[in-house]
């Protein structure tokens, strides 16, 4: 997992675009450790989860938007030149009997290239589980420098890749170059889609902000080892489409340390949407090793039309916290009070592990084993079921398990 800032790395007019790297703001800088004698044992604070917006992309963004033609979720899932989901990976990724499973082409499925780690559904972004004609799940994968969403398409059995981008201008010339993380979760609220920045916070995307290289008038799809301005083209390693990230929001007191800590700000490994509270809940959690304190959890209000929401102080605080009921925990999501979480056993088989939730504590613990190498998850209502991903190369699913408590 990376709290790297992005590489810029395309060429402007023939110039290399590290001087565009000047223009992009720095983020918060690690600040000192509250002390603890007993993190595994300590409770979590709120005040450890704080997240403050970081800089305006506005800039940037408006001047891509002048030389780019915008596109949109329904062109992506129906325009022409969608791949093909596939059947015959449920077995193979040992998928429980009984859920609905879709399987990436032979490539996907196949590739150690990009490896699948966040899901979030339709019924996240929206309270009727439809985004305009069309019901889709999205699918984060990192490789070792970029990481890139797939749009499925469930009603045409079809998924497109988009390529998640970081915009930069520099003496009036924009372009973008890869984004560096993980991206072990990602969570799809309204026209905000938030992406787990593992040590930093959360990255912000918005779904009307897709630009369609093939539609530019200075864009391409060739050259896939090329990203960002080439010469007087746009490129996107081969994608049709890119996503340039338009905001952020940084832990308010400093970075993440590169191991689970047990205080101070979490290393955010997954991320969730809970619309069965009063109001929608915005929820994150670690991914701590067996021997690391144990992780923690939290969930933020959501606001209709908004997203997060800063509060006193120009930051955004929890309004719940917990320590987490496991470790090695790899998604997280609650419905009407109750809670799933996949953990991964390294190359033995994950578990689900499902509990209810008491004050800060949990009752009614149970585990199962489920599928390889299991990650985040969503609740998707309208179905009762929660999805996953099965992530490793010739193991690998999307898969969505029936929950009777997810549920309107």
């Amino acid at each position: 997992m990376s709290g790297r800032r992005p590489a810029v790395t395309a060429l402007a007019a023939g110039v290399p675009l590290a001087a565009l790297v000047a223009s992009v703001p720095a983020v918060v800088q690690p600040g000192p450790a509250a002390a603890s004698t007993s993190a595994r044992d300590a409770a979590p604070r709120k005040a450890d989860f704080g997240l403050r917006r970081g800089a305006s992309l506005d800039r940037p963004l408006r001047a891509l938007g002048e030389e780019l033609a915008r596109s949109g979720v329904q062109a992506l899932i129906n325009g022409s030149g969608q791949r093909h989901l596939t059947g015959g990976c449920a077995a193979a990724a040992k998928v429980p009997a009984g859920s609905r499973t879709y399987c990436f082409d032979k490539a996907d499925s196949a590739t150690r290239k990009w490896y699948p780690q966040g899901v979030t559904t339709v019924s996240d972004a929206a309270v009727d589980g439809r985004w305009g004609a069309g019901r889709p799940i999205v699918v984060s994968w990192h490789n070792d420098g970029a990481v890139r969403l797939t749009f499925v398409n469930p009603d045409r059995h079809t998924y497109r890749h988009v390529l998640l981008v970081y915009p930069a201008l520099r003496h009036g010339t924009v372009s973008y170059g890869d984004i560096d993380l993980h991206a072990g979760g990602i969570a799809w609220f309204g026209d905000k889609l938030y992406v787990a920045d593992t040590r930093a916070g959360l990255r912000e995307f918005d779904m009307r902000q897709i630009f369609d290289l093939g539609r530019s008038r200075n864009g391409s799809t060739g050259h896939a080892e090329w990203v960002g301005l080439h010469g007087d083209k746009y490129y996107g390693h081969g994608y049709r489409y890119v996503m340039p990230q338009t905001g952020s929001w940084q832990y308010a007191h400093g970075w993440a340390g590169a191991r689970c800590a047990g205080h101070g700000a979490p290393r955010v490994s997954w991320m969730s949407v809970d619309r069965t509270t009063r109001g929608p809940s915005l929820i994150a959690g670690e991914y701590c090793k067996e021997k690391e304190p144990q992780g923690r959890v939290a969930t933020w209000p959501l606001r209709n039309g908004t997203g997060l929401v800063a509060g006193a102080g120009g930051v955004a605080y929890p309004n719940w916290v917990a320590s987490l009921p496991g470790d090695r925990v790899q998604g997280g999501v609650r419905a009407h009070g109750h809670w799933w979480f996949t953990q991964s056993h390294g190359s033995k088989r994950g578990t689900m592990l499902q509990a209810d939730q008491r004050g800060h504590g949990w009752r009614n613990r149970s585990v199962r084993t489920i599928s390889y190498g299991p990650e985040d998850l969503s609740c998707y209502r309208a179905q009762h079921r929660v999805w996953t991903l099965a992530e490793y190369p010739g193991k690998r699913a999307l898969w969505g398990l029936p929950a009777p408590q997810c549920r309107w």
